[in-house]
């Protein structure tokens, strides 16, 4: 699994920015008095809201992409192709968070953001098809 190497790391980095943004949304809660789930004020104005959907979003792409990447290394997905990938969905994860949180028009539904997150998830889904296609070629 050494040639996994770039890969697996960036799985983790992935998995741990689930994580930072679990405590980050459950501590921005508590300091405005606000209860565990959902935020009900559902605005893009709102950073309450943001902050939710921002970790929200991050754990709703974590499965898809976190099952196939494992799958892959398993399958021997060329490793060099699968850590473009990984890399490839981290920075634009990283790129999608970042506009998000900071709000403003850029982060309004249909614009930067929803662009961001569609990337994201056809890089999941090239992943998906180089999984298969690896597990059709076995």
């Amino acid at each position: 699994m050494e040639k996994y190497v770039l890969s697996t790391v960036g799985l983790l980095v992935l998995c741990l920015v689930s994580l930072v943004l679990a405590v980050y949304s459950g501590r921005s809660k508590g300091a405005a008095g606000a209860l565990a789930g959902p935020v009900l004020d559902a605005r893009d104005d709102n950073r309450l809201y943001r902050i939710d959907r921002v970790h929200m979003n991050s754990v709703e792409a974590l499965t898809p992409f976190a099952i196939p990447t494992v799958l892959a290394m398993l399958l021997g997905v060329e490793p060099m192709l699968l850590a473009a990938l990984v890399w490839l969905h981290l920075a634009l994860r990283f790129i999608h968070l970042s506009v998000y949180l900071r709000g403003g028009e850029a982060a309004r539904g249909g614009k930067l953001r929803t662009v961001l997150y569609v990337s994201s998830a056809l890089v999941t889904l090239v992943l998906i098809l180089a999984t298969a296609w690896a597990a059709v070629t076995a």
